[in-house]
């Protein structure tokens, strides 16, 4: 175990998957991330022993790993309750109704942005936050409930899946698994899975409708070894013609050599062939 703030210490249990995590990467302090959600799935949140207790385990400064849990928006440094309510107002969801949703959610609960719900007898707390972008536009508009997707929201149906949590019911992700706690969650994202990654669909009919069409149509993909190369330039890009491909076939020898060095304009660097100062000095021998 290990000293942290106050002379708080993690467990044996936390302290050795905290050095399992570090064991995965070739360089320990890529594993700064899973650690963190490690522990947030003990602590409830990032908590200044568990930013102590990373840095010593990997070598770091305190003000590193901080850094680090205050940048991503992931990492909380206030408690959060059972469940993790995200509610997406960016710009699509928005206008689609997230805003609203948003909300009603505020008022049915009774909190404000990243507040926490009290327990009203059943045990069942919930942290509501909105949300940047969460890449489901094609379900907009979106909640997500420790990270899992709830897709085609409306005010009333965001009130309903609110409940069905405090209450304590099983809920199912839209297009994933049972949804579990937020403390069970953040322990997956450290990396120890709990076997439900194949329950439910992973996509849906909107999120392949692009891939319908251009079966529908026959499209295809750009083959990788006929796109032009950076650097290029727009005749270089285009297919060779055939004046091209004899050019390239005449390449190396003595006429062809001979067409370049007629063709080519002479490069303007100062003191260099082709320059004025170059010019006057093969004058004077």
């Amino acid at each position: 175990m290990t000293e942290a703030v106050d002379g708080a210490r993690f467990d044996e249990k936390t302290y050795a998957e905290l050095q399992e995590i570090v064991a995965r990467y070739p360089q320990p302090r890529s594993a700064l991330l899973p650690m963190l959600h490690l522990v947030q799935s003990v602590e409830g949140r990032v908590t200044a022993r568990g930013i102590e207790t990373c840095a010593s385990i990997l070598g770091i400064s305190a003000a590193d790993v901080s850094g680090v849990a205050t940048f991503y928006t992931m990492y909380k440094r206030r408690p959060v309750g059972d469940y993790h309510v995200g509610v997406c107002t960016n710009t699509l969801c928005a206008v689609m109704g997230g805003d609203e949703i948003f909300e009603r959610l505020k008022d049915h609960l009774g909190v404000g942005n990243d507040e926490t719900t009290a327990d009203e007898g059943t045990g069942k707390t919930i942290t509501l936050e909105h949300l940047e972008c969460n890449a489901a536009c094609d379900y907009a508009p979106v909640m997500m409930v420790n990270w899992e997707f709830m897709d085609n929201m409306t005010p009333g149906s965001a009130t309903d899946l609110v409940d069905d949590l405090r209450a304590g019911k099983q809920v199912r992700s839209t297009r994933g698994p049972r949804v579990c706690s937020w403390r069970e969650a953040e322990r997956i994202l450290a990396g120890f899975p709990d076997d439900r990654a194949d329950e439910g669909p992973a996509g849906g009919p909107p999120t392949m409708l692009g891939l319908q069409i251009a079966r529908e149509n026959g499209w295809t993909a750009p083959d990788p070894q006929r796109q032009p190369q950076p650097g290029q330039d727009a005749a270089e890009q285009r297919e060779p013609g055939p004046t091209q491909k004899q050019a390239t076939e005449d390449a190396g020898t003595p006429e062809a050599e001979g067409d370049v060095a007629v063709d080519e304009a002479p490069v303007e660097r100062k003191g260099g062939k082709g320059s004025a100062e170059a010019d006057g000095k093969d004058a004077s021998r």
